[in-house]
This record gives structure tokens, sequence and C-alpha cells, in this order.
């Protein structure tokens, strides 16, 4: 079985290269993308349209609404499952997008949690009531673990405390006691290389087809149905059109912002994607179609 990853960031082109890459060689497309993982979020998400969903079998798209919790375990059981998927089916499998910090927790791996009981599972459910206390309890057991973890996420919280409570354990204790183990190896990566201008052209157009595909309206019937609580509420693309429905800024103040925090974004992702993987293979975008192909 041919796994593959691409990766690059956003308005790069992964997703159609995707889709060539995954017709040649009969493949199925795991998406690493952390907003179209959500349903009714499309124009922002730049979701695949439904022409090149029907192309190739796309994994990790639509999965949950937007006011629903979604973690990196959650991911490596969808690609474990995935994986068994492709070997039954005779499958290979193309991995693409712009969340490159789940394909890196799948080459790296994620520690097991503790074995937890129902009895556990139900005191730590009691304790959760009281969000603060727990939180307290946890910081004065493990400043080094609960220091990057807000006092209001709720589902970090959770699982520390089950890891505590089920383990006898600090979750920074657990871990060292619990390495993670690689889930995926071998894997080639193939890095888009683009120059900053173009893709600065390249998001500034993406961004102006978004308000003519309806980006307003998606994000005004989101809010309605969803309020502006959930993670997903905070997504570039959604935040700046708020901002113009609250009269902070007009339409092209926008769509401005849109752009620029979106350019910022795909700074950060071409880092990351260099400082994070070991053996990437770069090339521009016309170039990788062949070396995959001639690779593979």
């Amino acid at each position: 079985m041919i796994q593959l990853a691409i990766i690059g960031p956003t308005a790069s082109g992964k997703s159609d290269l995707a889709i060539k890459i995954a017709k040649e060689i009969n493949a199925y497309i795991l998406s690493i993308d952390s907003l179209s993982i959500y349903k009714e979020i499309d124009i922002v998400s730049a979701k695949p349209s439904k022409e090149d969903l029907e192309k190739v079998k796309h994994y990790g798209i639509d999965l949950i609404d937007p006011n629903e919790y979604f973690s990196v375990d959650i991911f490596i059981k969808l690609y474990k499952n995935l994986l068994i998927e492709c070997q039954r089916e005779s499958k290979n499998l193309v991995i693409v997008g712009g969340t490159s910090f789940y394909l890196k927790s799948l080459i790296e791996g994620l520690s097991e949690i503790p074995t937890i009981t129902k009895e556990i599972s139900h005191k730590v459910e009691k304790r959760l009531k009281d969000l603060s206390s727990c939180y307290n309890l946890l910081l004065n057991a493990d400043k080094e673990y609960m220091k990057n973890i807000s006092p209001n996420d709720r589902y970090r919280i959770e699982k520390a405390l089950l890891i505590y409570e089920s383990s006898s354990l600090t979750p920074s204790e657990w871990f060292r006691a619990n390495p993670p183990k690689p889930i995926i190896e071998d894997l080639p990566i193939y890095n888009i290389e683009v120059d900053r201008e173009i893709l600065r052209k390249r998001v500034i157009k993406r961004t102006e087809k978004m308000l003519d595909l309806g980006l307003i309206d998606e994000v005004c019937y989101l809010e309605q149905k969803y309020s502006r609580v959930p993670n997903s509420m905070n997504s570039i693309g959604i935040v700046e059109v708020l901002e113009y429905l609250d009269n902070k800024v007009t339409l092209q103040g926008m769509l401005q912002n849109i752009s620029t925090h979106t350019s910022q974004l795909a700074k950060r992702q071409q880092t990351f994607n260099k400082s994070q993987f070991l053996d990437l293979i770069n090339a521009p975008l016309e170039e990788l179609e062949e070396i995959i192909l001639s690779r593979v």
C-alpha cells in the first residue's frame, strides 16, 4: 500500500494536486484541514467542490457540527480506521492539507491514556460541574502541564483529570512514563514551494471568490445557528465577517483583513513545515505532480 502526504501553505493548490495524484494511483484522500472537518463551514474553509469530492473519495471532511469538539486523538482514530478500509479495498492513501500539526502527530504518535473505569468517569463528570475547582487542583499538582491549558477548556481539563484520577500520576508524570509511539513511519512528504508574492495574490483572489460564493451569508447562517461561542467561530474568514456585520470595518476593510490574516497564516504554515519535518521533498506546484508519480 502506498501512502504519501502533500502539504503547503493555504491557497497553494494542494487539494487539486491531491485529486490528480489520487486518481493516478487509485487512492483515497485524507484531509488534514482544521476547518474542513466541520459541516456547513464550506466557503470559509475553501473545501473541495462537490464535483471534486465525487472524483475521489475524501475522508476528514464534514465530520462534525461547528459546535462540536475535535482533537488530534480523534483524528488519529479516523486515520487508523481509514487505513483498515484502504487495505481491505486495495486502495492507496494521499494525505493532504494545511493543518500539518495533525500530520506531525501521526508521525510522532500520541501517548496512550490509562484505563478509565465507569466509576472514575462518573466521579470526574461530577467534579467538572465546578470547572474552576478542577482547573486549580490540576494547576497546583502539575503547573508544567496546565500552563498551556485555558481555565475554560473543559475538554482538556477533563482529559487531564481522568489521567490524574485513574493513574494517581500527574499528566506530566504519566506522559513521561508513557512516551508516544509513531503511528506511521517512512511517509514521503511533498511540500509545495511558492513565492510569497505569488501566494499573496492567490490569497486575494481566493478571498474575492469566497465573497462571490456567499461568504457573508454563510457566516450569518453559522452565527444564527451556533452563536459566536464555538471555537470554530474564531476562524480566519469568520471573525472578519463578524467585524463587518458589527459595523467595525467596511466591506473592503473586511476583505483586506481576511487576505492579510490568511497570508500571515500561510507564512506560519511554511515556517512550521520546514522546521518540523525531516527530509521534505520541496518543489513548486507545477513540478510536484511529475516528481510524485516518478517516485510511487
